[in-house]
């Protein structure tokens, strides 16, 4: 690609129009298109995007060639001929030389500020072996000072090849990792954050010992002498996160703006890298969502944000809901209407609540986060408040506890159920073939995460066996056949942010070892990309505003290199983002 994909933003009627006309004639060749003025002032866009393949995601409008903005809105959608009339002197014009536009990509499910902070810590997503997890904390001791904390996240014991020579539940113990790290205290998340692993000198500062009780929802694993071995699931990283809050407090008041700001950079540069221009953040507190909206007022979040409350208490809640209904804060780039809730944890690391035993850990069915009791008191906060209800739900069990928790809610003394509510079952990905219709029949959205079924695909087989798995993991043709609405994402940090290779991975149940997982699962690819843009707009309330180029909506529009709805299957992950805009603005650029 030419680097020189600006163009002129000023024509006919300055003192450059001379250099300017010679400068588009002589890049013509370069696919640079100048400006064409034809429209009146009062008639004339501020971008045309021309001469590309506009894939609208409307039904009624299907494709054209080209499509205008102005004052953040999309005007207009035609043929290039048509769109050209759009163009005055001030028009910013894009040639898209056949190029691939279509809505921005809405990530359906992720953590945004976790993204951002990623970007801060180790980096483990793609680390193989627990010996090259335990090398990158001992370079990151050698540049940090004793007794400050290290932490990372992405790990994943189904990645590592050789396994550790001594694991309980698949995991090492922490005898390496504390040898190198003698002195800092090590934290490090794995991939599905349902999970941690402390070194000795992190279990020291927050007093985990052999004495130390499991906590409600969480598990202190131990060896066969009943030691911690680092490895805390679910509810017992809490024990180690407190600790770490708490040095964390010791940060001054503008250490720690300045942290938060640094990571909202970095998670939207790479949010716009990858298309992404609405964001669903799964979740946040209150005094989070307090500073977004402070950003938000002031023009200065990169993408959209539809955040889900969470990490409050219930009577928080129910005394502060009110005062955080938001729709469209700062020219609609933040949200906040619903609450983030989770019944259990992850399938890899056996926290799944499955209604029966795991196939290769038969002496557990996993176990709940929250007790259903407690998960239907949050679902009536919700509904008192007038808010959308997001649960977390990995397992079949935790699935139709949910359904049923939602069925009683919403249906109240008389049963009917009103459809329009866009309640919400975060992941899905473990379904008992009773219950997949349910989603339909109730209304419930299935937000689920294409490259989760890729990701784990190798590993799902051995946790549920075949039968569960074939009929029940990450059943997306089965819930769209049945009538369920899925929104698609990659639960960012847990994944990579690409929605490229979530598009892929749904369309293709393509593993990293180059077996389809259940490819009868599959959806095709306008429906996989539908799962990305009006479904997702939809699953938020904003299909109104957002999920198609549709006339009359705001102007969020993603171009591709190249068209990933009809090139072959096996070249969808090479396709990249070449330009992002949102709110009318390019924001991003190859």
């Amino acid at each position: 690609m030419t680097p020189d994909r600006l163009r002129p933003r000023t024509c006919a009627g300055s003192p450059l129009t001379a250099l300017v006309t010679t400068l588009v004639v002589a890049l013509a060749g370069l696919g640079i298109s100048g400006c064409e003025p034809g429209a009146s002032p009062e008639d004339a866009a501020d971008l045309v995007l021309l001469n590309g393949k506009v894939v609208t995601v409307d039904p009624e409008l299907g494709e054209a060639e080209a499509v205008a903005v102005r004052d953040n809105r999309i005007t207009a959608v035609g043929s290039t001929s048509e769109i050209r009339r759009h163009v005055g002197t001030t028009t910013e014009v894009i040639d898209l030389e056949g190029r691939l536009a279509i809505p921005g990509f809405i990530e359906g499910h992720g953590h945004f500020l976790g993204l951002g902070n990623a970007r801060l810590t180790l980096d483990l997503a793609r680390t193989t072996s627990w010996d090259e997890i335990v090398a990158l904390v001992a370079e990151a001791v050698a540049e940090t000072e004793p007794g400050q904390w290290i932490t990372g996240r992405g790990w994943h014991q189904e990645r590592w090849d050789p396994a550790p020579d001594v694991t309980y539940d698949g995991v090492a113990t922490h005898h390496d990792l504390s040898e190198v790290s003698p002195d800092n205290p090590v934290l490090l998340t794995h991939a599905s954050g349902h999970a941690s692993f402390a070194n000795a000198r992190a279990m020291e500062v927050a007093g985990i010992t052999r004495d130390t009780p499991d906590p409600s929802g969480g598990t202190i694993v131990r060896d066969s002498a009943g030691e911690p071995t680092g490895f805390l699931r679910q509810a017992a990283q809490s024990i180690a996160r407190r600790a770490q809050s708490a040095a964390e407090q010791e940060m001054t008041a503008d250490e720690r703006e300045q942290r938060f700001f640094r990571q909202v950079e970095l998670a939207g540069a790479e949010a716009l890298a990858h298309g992404v221009t609405t964001f669903q953040d799964a979740g946040s507190g209150f005094a989070t969502i307090d500073r977004l909206r402070a950003l938000a007022e002031a023009g200065e979040l990169p993408v959209r944000l539809y955040v889900m409350v969470r990490g409050e208490s219930q009577q928080a809640m129910d005394q502060r809901l009110g005062d955080y209904f938001m729709e469209g804060v700062g020219g609609h780039f933040l949200t906040v209407r619903s609450i983030k809730a989770a019944i259990d944890g992850a399938l890899g690391t056996h926290g799944a609540w499955l209604l029966e035993p795991y196939t290769d850990m038969p002496e557990t069915s996993g176990l709940p986060q929250t007790s259903p009791e407690s998960l239907e008191r949050t679902a009536e906060i919700a509904l008192r408040h007038g808010f959308q209800l997001n649960t977390h739900a990995i397992g079949d069990r935790g699935n139709r506890e949910t359904l049923d928790i939602y069925e009683r809610v919403l249906g109240g003394e008389d049963g009917e159920i009103t459809i329009d509510h866009r309640w919400r079952i975060e992941h899905a990905q473990h379904l008992h073939p009773d219950d997949i219709p349910r989603f339909g029949e109730l209304g419930v959205i299935a937000s689920m995460q294409g490259i989760h079924g890729t990701s784990d695909g190798p590993w799902v087989e051995p946790r549920l066996g075949e039968e569960r798995a074939r009929t029940g993991a990450y059943v997306w043709r089965s819930l769209i056949d049945s009538g369920a609405v899925i929104c698609n994402g990659t639960d960012v940090p847990v994944e990579p942010i690409s929605a490229i290779e979530s598009f892929h991975a749904s369309v293709s149940r393509m593993t990293r070892t180059g077996e389809r997982f259940f490819p009868e699962q599959a959806m095709d690819r306008m429906e996989a990309l539908e799962s990305y843009t009006i479904n997702c707009a939809y699953a938020a309330f904003m299909d109104d505003e957002l999920g198609s180029l549709t006339p009359g909506k705001l102007a969020d529009i993603v171009v591709l290199d190249r068209d990933i709805l009809t090139i072959p299957e096996e070249e969808i992950p090479e396709a990249q983002v070449d330009i992002t805009i949102v709110d009318g603005e390019v924001r991003f650029r190859r």
